[in-house]
């Protein structure tokens, strides 16, 4: 990894900057049994919340997936979720003081996610995150999500930095795929919605992020050369 003069730390939203699990998977829940299916072991729902609820509800119907049309039953928990989206959904442990530190350095920070506008824009206001943010870039914003670099781009304009100034931090393959191609350091956190199979050591990220705290330390070291 080549010198980085570091202006801006963009994040991805779930799994990566906030814990959205909680009301996602309770969303899922809520829509299976108001269906009349079973509802599911969370954990193993868990990994597939980076790839969106169509992908959550696909893989909780397992092999009933391809025979049920399930476009109402995701209309019911999306319906549900937009409604209780923030009443577990907490930012990762460190977080905070990560950002408050960000902001005490002059640096800039921002999401960028594949999360449609209707969910990002009510959840960041929740959590008390609209204003200070640089960016929010959300998944219908621009004409190509994730691995697209162009909401990468987007970003960029919004918070008057170059995308050669910035790192990207996120949850899956399709992060890492997207921050390279926007010319970006990217780092891949391992502590986030990864899948059993996940291979994050093969995504071509320049650093794994293992906690919050590993990202304080290593933007640390970054911002001490």
């Amino acid at each position: 990894m080549s010198h980085l003069n570091l202006s801006c730390v963009l994040f991805d939203l779930d799994g990566t900057l906030v814990d959205t699990a909680p009301d996602l998977l309770a969303a899922l829940n809520y829509a299976l049994q108001q269906h009349g299916q079973a509802a599911i072991d969370t954990q193993a729902i868990k990994p597939f919340i980076s790839f969106g609820a169509a992908a959550m509800l696909k893989k909780s119907l397992g092999d009933n997936g391809n025979e049920i049309d399930h476009s109402e039953m995701l209309a019911t928990m999306l319906s549900h979720y937009q409604q209780h989206l923030a009443c577990h959904s907490r930012l990762f442990d460190g977080m905070a003081e990560l950002l408050a530190d960000l902001e005490d350095q002059g640096l800039k920070w921002g999401v960028v996610t594949n999360k449609h506008r209707r969910y990002t824009q009510p959840l960041m206001s929740a959590l008390g995150l609209t204003e200070r943010a640089a960016c929010i870039v959300s998944g219908d914003d621009t004409p190509f999500p994730k691995p697209n670099p162009a909401p990468l781009f987007a970003a960029c304009q919004q918070a008057e930095v170059s995308a050669s100034e910035c790192v990207y931090i996120g949850d899956a393959s399709h992060d890492i795929t997207a921050g390279n191609s926007a010319n970006m350091t990217t780092l891949a956190a391992v502590y986030g919605y990864l899948k059993p199979n996940d291979t994050p050591e093969l995504w071509g990220a320049d650093v794994l992020i293992h906690s919050p705290a590993h990202l304080a330390d290593w933007l640390k070291e970054i911002l001490c050369r």
